[in-house]
């Protein structure tokens, strides 16, 4: 089994370290970035990894935060990944040293009701990350 540690990111303008978020979603906009300074890397991942890292995340008590804002969407994301998830219309913020994992619905607008993914749907993963 592969773990993945997650780094914790000290602030040295506040003197304290500032816990690293581990945050799903299911649509990256740049209103989530604290700065137009930085560079962002977005890299395609299996579905494992991205539950991995969320075991992980509650192994070592780092914050993770579901922001899947619709009922069904959540529920297909979660049966994906073998995960229980509520819908959370939540607004995040990606910082430095924190992971975003985006849950990129291909095939069209889910049918009213979905728990699992219909025919003819896919869902591809992203890992989105600060690098500057």
């Amino acid at each position: 089994m592969l773990v993945w540690l997650l780094p914790q990111k000290e602030d040295k303008t506040k003197k304290e370290v500032r816990r690293v978020k581990v945050l799903l979603t299911n649509a990256f906009s740049i209103q989530m970035l604290k700065s137009s300074e930085v560079e962002v890397s977005f890299r395609k991942v299996e579905a494992h990894r991205v539950t991995a890292v969320v075991h992980n995340a509650a192994r070592t008590e780092t914050e993770f935060v579901s922001a899947i804002g619709h009922a069904d969407t959540a529920a297909v994301v979660g049966s994906t990944l073998g995960l229980e998830l509520e819908a959370n219309r939540a607004n995040i913020t990606l910082e430095e040293n924190d992971v975003l994992f985006v849950a990129q619905l291909k095939g069209g607008r889910l049918p009213e009701g979905s728990t699992t993914l219909p025919e003819g749907f896919n869902i591809e993963f992203w890992q989105v990350q600060i690098i500057r």
